[in-house]
């Protein structure tokens, strides 16, 4: 067995055995996003539910995930990938048997303490990979996200049928998981921590807050960038199926195949296209035009009317933000030393942790009070908040992902 994963590993670029075993996770992952908006009420709870149910589970992954970048950076990413992806399988166990709305909240809490996943492989793949290719393996990272999304959505709905089943999404899902656990133990070779450059200097290091380690860095205003972009990213994500269920009478499945699409531009977009556009444009200028056709969209659905206005919108909004996320990732971890990536990379899930939280929460408020065009009007704007940032504050980082970590 050694044998065949050695010479599996030699074949291939490290890049894309990390990529396979995101994949294969995050499908799972895809799976119950069509499901959650409506499990919720048929459990009893309401459109607010809904909202708290995705904010629980982000909440739990936003306390959880610098923990799990440390402890990454201190005993290795691999063991510490193999026990989230584990975690992961046994919250959508649980998911998958929820008969009652307090099942529901406890499997999200717990899968959101064990979403440690993410971001470090997304550490791992910066590892892994030259600073002149960082850019084109955070677009990998992304891609997916997009098969996550083209596969997942699809099986999730088909699995949970015209009678909004559950049990089975949740068991596929939970079965997808292990099946990452078994890809990460065969496929990905063991890792060692990098050792500091300087003991005391490390010793220094693990000493100071997360705020005090972000301004060192001069990443505040960065990490900020997180909040709103999945802020609106994750309120998009609430406020489309319940949109489209309200005005078309879509349901799981309808919702499904729509984020199957949203999945395959991601794959274009990340996986042909992105490092293409970075080197030709450069990373902030791909950063400003993905935020102007969020925003851009999100306003658009304030005045669509028809199936396929509606549809439109919600597949460009999207589209657009498909493009942000890699940008930050790049430069997030080109800031930073290889032995403290995985805190960094800790540090910013745990602020898009926190525009998760708030998105659904203050949307759910908003759409309570004022309907579904004010609701969309104000999730546009903290997109408009990163458009303005990436064409002033964000000057600083134009060149930083060209540079070895080291170098900084």
């Amino acid at each position: 067995m050694d044998g065949v994963v050695n010479r599996v590993t030699r074949r291939l670029q490290p890049e894309w055995l990390v990529f396979a075993v995101i994949v294969v996770d995050l499908i799972g992952f895809g799976i119950v996003i069509p499901i959650l908006p409506f499990m919720a009420p048929l459990l009893g709870g309401n459109e607010m539910d809904v909202a708290l149910v995705i904010a629980v589970y982000s909440l739990c992954a936003g306390l959880f995930g610098p923990f799990w970048g440390g402890l990454s950076d201190r005993i290795g990413r691999k063991r510490v990938l193999m026990v989230c992806l584990f975690g992961g399988a046994l919250s959508y166990g649980m998911l998958g048997a929820a008969t009652e709305l307090w099942m529901l909240y406890a499997a999200r809490a717990f899968g959101g303490v064990m979403a440690g996943s993410l971001p470090v492989a997304s550490a791992l793949m910066a590892d892994v990979s030259a600073p002149h290719r960082r850019a084109k393996a955070m677009g990998l990272v992304g891609t997916a996200f997009g098969l996550g999304l083209i596969l997942g959505p699809v099986i999730g709905g088909l699995l949970a049928g015209p009678d909004n089943t559950f049990l089975w999404p949740g068991l596929f899902a939970a079965a997808m998981s292990v099946a990452s656990v078994v890809l990460a133990g065969w496929l990905l070779p063991r890792d060692k921590p990098e050792k500091p450059r300087d003991g005391q200097l490390k010793k220094t290091v693990r000493r100071e807050s997360m705020l005090v380690f972000t301004r060192r860095r001069q990443a505040l205003l960065l990490s900020c960038q997180y909040i709103l972009h999945t802020g609106a990213v994750s309120s998009a994500i609430y406020l489309s199926p319940l949109w489209l269920a309200a005005f078309l009478d879509w349901g799981p499945q309808e919702v499904g195949i729509l984020f199957g699409f949203v999945g395959l531009i991601m794959i274009i977009v990340q996986g042909a296209l992105l490092d293409w556009m970075t080197r030709t444009f450069g990373l902030l200028n791909v950063l400003s035009v993905g935020a102007i056709i969020f925003a851009s969209s999100l306003l658009g659905a304030v005045v669509a009317e028809t199936e396929w206005g509606r549809a439109s919108v919600v597949f460009l909004a999207f589209a657009g933000a498909t493009c942000c996320l890699p940008v930050l990732n790049t430069i997030a971890s080109s800031i930073v030393a290889a032995d403290e990536r995985g805190r960094m990379m800790g540090i910013t899930a745990l602020a898009a942790s926190i525009g998760r939280v708030l998105g659904p929460l203050l949307t759910g408020l908003v759409l309570a009070a004022g309907g579904y065009d004010t609701a969309w009007f104000v999730v546009a704007l903290p997109v408009v908040v990163v458009v303005v940032w990436s064409r002033t504050g964000a000057s600083r980082y134009a060149r930083s992902s060209d540079l070895h970590p080291t170098e900084l």
